[in-house]
């Protein structure tokens, strides 16, 4: 246990530069990039090369990139656009970038991100328009924010987008740490990769596509995998279809784009992460194999500095993660009736499951908060207690989120 311990700090202090300097590149973009810039821009027939040069360095996983890509497809975008964003995004991002080079080096960190680039074009340009879905839009503004200095919502961002990723990183690095300790001396993973390049690249393959792990996360599992034996190749089907897809999303793409386009999506991925990391292993195979295999020198001050800054940044999520479970908990325990006053208000912003999350996390800070239900799809916050407007107004704007000025007759 000890020495899975141990293995666990290490691997955090090689990440934690690299992703804390990632995050706040990308916090950058994020203040940079007009409200709604991205949704306006995705016509026409670049529009799909407009969203995957925009999408592969945006730090968004799953969880984020499908409402997002959803999002677009609702608001103007082509199918081949949203497609095209879905397929390239989640597989990197400005952090996801940093941190495999830290990892892998430099060459094996551009050849995903071209990789990246290429599957979401090519995913793009095959498919095919579907129906358009007709809802309410969404502007993704946020009023609340629109007034404070851009360096505070530069940093806000920044920390936001760690502690979206925090859970599956800190899960990443500990399964990290078992393969290291448990499997790796006992040559397990040797035995696959003695196998041969095609048997390891789809045995990998078959464990990824099922698998939800962000792009940042999934870094240490590989470099974890390669240590054990298997071909760096291999690792780099891990990492392209690992983040970009799961059962979740694949769901979410047939009920919105239909069965061909999510057949193109899956037949994309699977095809571009073999034929990449083919390509991979013949022209850039030995590149990375040292750098891999001695990961654990480069450890210097600023990493285990980083690294503490990183492991407190977890702690304080995870006690605010403690305390949102605790008041919902108390919440569901509390389940609304007719006689409990509702307030149903429409808001603006919301696009993913950590909206809602930070949503709910806020207004069941008040006391005379009794249950909150958040309708994602309609953009609706449906709030029980004795509150007034006024104030479930104030706990929406202070999560970061827009309001309408009348609330909706339940």
């Amino acid at each position: 246990m000890q020495s899975i311990i141990v293995e666990s700090w290490v691997t955090l202090c090689l990440l934690a530069p690299w992703l804390l300097f990632g995050a706040f590149l990308a916090g950058l973009l994020h203040v940079a990039l007009p409200p709604n810039w991205l949704r306006k821009n995705l016509q026409g027939n670049w529009g799909v090369l407009k969203a995957v040069v925009l999408g592969v360095p945006l730090p968004l996983c799953s969880c984020g990139v499908i409402p997002a890509g959803i999002g677009l497809k609702r608001n103007g975008a082509s199918d081949g656009a949203a497609l095209g964003f879905l397929i390239s995004t989640p597989q990197t991002g400005v952090d996801s970038v940093l941190v495999s080079a830290s990892v892998f080096g430099w060459p094996f960190a551009i050849f995903k991100m071209v990789l990246a680039a290429l599957t979401g074009l090519v995913g793009g340009c095959l498919a095919r328009p579907t129906a358009e879905i007709a809802v309410a839009e969404n502007t993704g503004a946020n009023p609340s924010l629109a007034h404070q200095h851009w360096t505070i919502r530069w940093l806000a961002h920044s920390i936001e987008l760690i502690q979206s990723i925090w859970r599956w990183l800190a899960a990443g690095i500990i399964v990290s740490a078992v393969i290291s300790v448990w499997i790796v001396p006992t040559g397990a993973f040797q035995q696959i990769g003695d196998a041969g390049l095609l048997v390891s690249l789809v045995l990998v393959l078959l464990v990824s596509l099922p698998l939800y792990v962000c792009a940042t996360a999934s870094v240490p599992i590989a470099a974890a995998l390669v240590a054990g034996g298997i071909p760096v190749s291999a690792a780099l089907v891990f990492l392209i279809a690992g983040p970009a897809t799961n059962f979740a999303t694949i769901g979410a793409i047939f009920s919105q784009f239909g069965i061909r386009n999510t057949l193109t999506y899956l037949a994309t991925i699977v095809l571009g992460s073999i034929c990449g990391a083919i390509f991979f292993d013949w022209a850039l195979g030995a590149t990375t194999i040292e750098s891999v295999t001695h990961m654990h020198e480069h450890l210097n001050g600023i990493s285990i500095i980083t690294g503490i800054v990183l492991l407190l940044f977890f702690l304080w999520f995870g006690l605010r993660d403690v305390q949102f479970w605790l008041r919902k908990r108390k919440s569901q325990n509390q389940a609304p009736t007719a006689a409990i006053p509702c307030l149903r208000l429409p808001v603006q912003g919301m696009n993913c499951q950590a909206c809602v999350r930070k949503i709910e996390s806020t207004l069941l800070k008040n006391p005379c908060v009794e249950h909150v239900d958040v309708d994602l799809e309609q953009g609706l916050v449906q709030v029980y207690g004795d509150v007034d407007l006024t104030t479930v107004r104030k706990g929406i704007k202070e999560a970061g989120f827009g309001v309408q000025s009348a609330p909706v007759v339940p």
